[in-house]
């Protein structure tokens, strides 16, 4: 629905006086100039002024499917219909029993226990609470310590963001600071000019034994990574760190928790990216975004049989895993989780994935030979261009001069959405993008930062 400026200037007042947004910034409360994503059909969003945009972001790594599309939504009607809620504590349904064994049969190894929560982060928060419960349980009550990695994102519940390691998320909120320890950047593009990708590679294996063995085996309960830090700017990390990683941590009995929300259910071309993409069987696996395609709030924390014999049964010493949420399985979630799945196989979505991805990084790394931008990086249907000012020296334009804002901005004028990230833009479209809409995308980009390097270069901010 497109409404006239006069009347949508009520729904701006409220949006600035009632909605506190996410990652608000203070100083300019009360005084943003959001754009309006009012209506969608598949890659598409339209604007409060009736302007048709490309999805870059899928909404935040999320619209799987595209919008509009009406089998998720009558889906999650008729689950509404039928049976809107039922308590997880105290009963059971048939619909996320059904979802659970369908994403069951779809992980690697024995991970085949599904336990529901609302999204990403109360995912991450449970993986990270069943560590300390199975710890506790083990007679390991000083095994507590999580090694996670700068750049990492996990959420914003109080756990997931004590793991998370952007470091411009942390200056003002506080964490559980005694039980993490954060590895350097992974990003081969932050490596000594005189260093090989191999040998950057030898060092961050390096950094999580020595991180291990500094702080004691028998402290270090578990090690979480996102096959690829996406929200810290689309890091894929050299071949073989997962790999690596895993070895390390089954040496010194440290689970792995693989953090799949943004790459799990087609992201890369398969439903996860652990096993199939990086090679490994994780201990968990967390998830969340694209496994109802963003419809509807819901995520999971998976974890393997292994680990659950050790806490159940004779083992389980009567003990209660007491964490959980009151729409932990929700049945309208699920309903929309179980038509995800059964779209994505009807259709061959993964297959589309796999197929698109040569074009889409083909024309990500075209990318790389624009003056403004330093690297283009990326994989499967996930990209990110990092810009600087100087390529040679590599030094990161001021940060106060927004260029992920200021690319966003000229993009969204010729019709595409971006995520700027301080100098970065990042791009995740939905997962049924065409040919067509992919190189429509990738040159209202290229017009974008294009732009952009003129405004910088006015304003004497950039040389080429």
């Amino acid at each position: 629905m497109t409404l006239s400026n006069s009347n949508f200037q009520s729904i701006r007042n409220w949006d600035n006086e009632n909605f506190l947004h996410p990652w608000e910034g203070m100083a300019y409360l009360g005084q943003n100039e959001r754009t309006f994503a009012e209506s969608g059909l598949g890659v598409h969003v339209v604007t409060e002024d009736g302007k048709r945009l490309i999805d870059g972001p899928a909404g935040m790594w999320c619209i799987q499917l595209g919008y509009g599309n009406t089998e998720i939504a009558d889906a999650m009607a008729q689950q509404a219909k039928e049976m809107a809620y039922f308590s997880p504590f105290n009963n059971a349904n048939s619909t996320p029993a059904r979802l659970a064994h369908e994403i069951a049969k779809r992980t690697p190894g024995d991970l085949n226990h599904v336990f529901f929560t609302t999204g990403g982060s109360t995912a991450v928060d449970s993986a990270l609470r069943f560590v300390q419960f199975r710890n506790n349980l083990l007679g390991k009550p000083e095994k507590k310590i999580v090694i996670s990695r700068q750049k990492a994102y996990h959420g914003s519940t109080y756990l997931a963001a004590s793991v998370s390691g952007k470091e411009r998320d942390k200056g003002w909120l506080d964490q559980a600071s005694h039980l993490t320890r954060f590895l350097p950047n992974v990003n081969p593009y932050t490596r000594r000019t005189d260093q090989t990708v191999d040998d950057f590679l030898d060092e961050k294996i390096a950094d999580l034994e020595n991180m291990i063995l500094q702080t004691g085996a028998d402290k270090v309960a578990a090690f979480i990574a996102e096959p690829i830090l996406c929200s810290g700017g689309v890091i894929v990390p050299p071949l073989g760190y997962h790999q690596r990683c895993l070895e390390i941590c089954r040496k010194y009995d440290v689970l792995y928790i693989s953090d799949e929300v943004v790459t799990g259910f087609g992201r890369l071309g398969h439903w996860f990216a652990s096993e199939d993409v990086f090679g490994i069987q994780p201990d968990i696996i967390t998830c969340a975004k694209g496994m109802t395609s963003g419809y509807v709030p819901m995520g999971a924390c998976i974890i393997s049989d292994r680990l659950i014999a050790e806490v159940s049964g004779n083992n389980g010493r009567e003990a209660t895993f007491s964490n959980g949420f009151t729409y932990s399985g929700h049945p309208v979630s699920a309903a929309a989780g179980l038509k995800t799945i059964e779209i994505m196989e009807r259709d061959g979505i993964l297959e589309h994935v796999r197929a698109i991805t040569p074009l889409f990084e083909e024309r990500l790394q075209a990318l790389a030979d624009l003056p403004l931008v330093g690297d283009a990086r990326g994989m499967g249907l996930v990209g990110c261009v990092e810009c600087v000012a100087d390529t040679e020296a590599d030094n990161l334009l001021d940060l106060d001069k927004s260029v992920g804002a200021m690319i966003d901005h000229h993009c969204q004028e010729n019709g595409l959405i971006l995520r700027p990230i301080i100098n970065m833009c990042v791009f995740s479209p939905p997962l049924i993008i065409t040919e067509g809409e992919l190189n429509e995308m990738f040159d209202i980009l290229e017009k974008g930062i294009r732009l952009a390097t003129d405004d910088l270069t006015r304003q004497g901010v950039f040389k080429a």
